[in-house]
């Protein structure tokens, strides 16, 4: 899938995320049991993205998904098997909710199952909510962000940071086969069920770009001001995802979109800047 957001659920296959990364960075800001309860979750989300991805057959990586979902109803039983054990705790102490773990797994599904190809923008969104924001929903738990400003966080910064995973990865989708771009910004450039390479090869897929950059721009600004009425102390982690991911979409804006795009990564000073920014201050 696009590189999910966990705010990322897929980065290279480990048990844990890569020392260098941003979300392992954000994670470090958090106290001891707000941390380990982070990486049972992220532990669980990239389990069960191994499966939609690569899992095998598809009727292996649905029956595998479906005892996913089987576990979680387990866990929430009070009968969790060994490989939810570790989300015990964090369910008891912060309240996290089945329905958004079960979110996720249905978020992978889509992947696994519907070789997404230029969805509709309400499917895109639901695409989003799933491998995003039901992960943020999670996660704002374990912050500590109050309940209704949580949500509205998870919504927008879910939003955000995948349709930013979304514009940076579009080549690599196409080459699995995938087009995250909505079917109705396709159409306005005259493609109408394009297959993944012939929607990024349009000479006006620039255009359909912009218009998704200026959604997720969108997010981003409501994401900050939702963080701006919230206490500093339990928006630390929020922050530097936000501003990490933001350099990403400025990026590939700078770049722009005829080809050859490179790949972009902002450089260690920008990154730098921002977890000293976010991170420390």
């Amino acid at each position: 899938m696009s590189a999910t957001a966990m705010p990322d659920i897929a980065p290279p296959v480990d048990a844990l995320p890569a020392k260098s990364s941003s979300f392992y960075t954000a994670m470090r800001l958090l106290p001891k049991d707000r941390r380990e309860a982070m990486y049972a979750v992220y532990a669980f989300c990239r389990a069960v993205d191994d499966v939609a991805d690569d899992g095998g057959p598809a009727e292996m990586r649905r029956a595998e998904l479906a005892r996913w979902g089987a576990d979680i109803d387990a866990l929430y039983a009070g009968r969790p098997a060994l490989r939810v054990r570790d989300l015990v705790e964090p369910v008891r102490r912060y309240g996290l909710l089945r329905e958004d773990f079960h979110a996720v797994i249905d978020g992978m599904a889509m992947d696994a199952f519907e070789d997404i190809v230029a969805p509709d923008e309400a499917t895109l969104d639901l695409y989003c909510d799933r491998v995003a924001s039901a992960v943020g929903r999670l996660s704002v738990r374990i912050f500590g962000v109050p309940e209704a400003e949580g949500v509205a966080l998870a919504h927008h910064e879910g939003r955000a940071l995948q349709l930013t995973n979304i514009l940076r990865d579009i080549d690599e989708d196409a080459d699995r086969g995938r087009l995250y771009l909505p079917r109705e910004k396709l159409a306005a450039i005259g493609l109408t069920d394009p297959t993944p390479q012939a929607a990024i090869d349009h000479p006006r897929i620039g255009e359909v770009c912009a218009a998704v950059a200026e959604e997720a721009k969108d997010h981003y600004r409501q994401t900050w001001a939702i963080i701006a009425r919230c206490p500093r102390k339990v928006t630390k982690a929020p922050r530097l995802m936000a501003a990490a991911y933001r350099l990403y979409l400025d990026a590939v804006l700078a770049r722009g979109w005829a080809k050859p795009r490179a790949r972009v990564k902002p450089g260690k000073a920008a990154l730098l800047a921002v977890a000293l920014k976010h991170g420390i201050v």
